[in-house]
């Protein structure tokens, strides 16, 4: 039997509802670049670090970039959008819930300083003892390293962690990880 002694949270889409700015910095951005991003595919990648889905996209199309500048980029233009932010409330509801009554952490493959302004705009930053980042790993969801990371720093057993997540590939990484993942595109209509 399952039993939750840690819980983590995934941000972009799961937290916050982030996607539709992260859509349109990314479109903004790769234009640019001479890329195309559709947004079928945007979703289909959503949890991958920036720098990765960018190096991806112009390898796929041929085209010549430096990913880690264009990911710069795109975090900028997203963080233009910042103020339409809003959070999840059904996933919101349940960090309230478990603040200071389970050790919780975010664990994202966004970038640190971007997380960090969304939960403060959403105003839960302060419920969790941890954040872990792209920065943080070497290997990207669906592996499973953020979310081992996320219990090391808790202090709990990853066996003992449930993962909050609203992508294929950050349920794929719980999985791996062997933490019970829990699919938030089930709790709301919005997606």
């Amino acid at each position: 039997m399952f039993e939750t002694r840690g819980l983590i949270f995934d941000c972009d889409g799961t937290l916050a509802d982030t996607m539709p700015a992260h859509f349109e910095a990314w479109t903004a951005v790769t234009c640019r670049y001479g890329l195309h991003f559709s947004e079928k595919r945007f979703y289909e990648l959503g949890g991958v670090p920036s720098h990765r889905i960018a190096a991806l996209l112009a390898a796929e199309q041929g085209v010549v970039i430096d990913s880690d500048q264009l990911a710069r980029e795109k975090e900028a233009a997203f963080l233009e959008h910042l103020a339409a932010v809003r959070e999840v409330p059904a996933v919101v509801a349940i960090a309230r819930e478990h603040h200071g009554r389970v050790p919780m952490a975010v664990a994202s493959g966004g970038f640190r300083p971007v997380i960090t302004q969304v939960l403060r705009q959403i105003g839960i930053l302060d419920l969790f003892q941890a954040i872990v980042t792209a920065e943080d790993t070497t290997r990207h969801k669906p592996e499973p390293d953020v979310f081992l990371e996320a219990a090391r720093q808790l202090g709990v057993k990853p066996t003992e962690c449930a993962v909050y997540e609203d992508t294929d590939i950050g349920l794929e990484a719980a999985r791996r990880a062997g933490m019970q993942p829990i699919d938030v595109r089930l709790m709301h209509s919005d997606y």
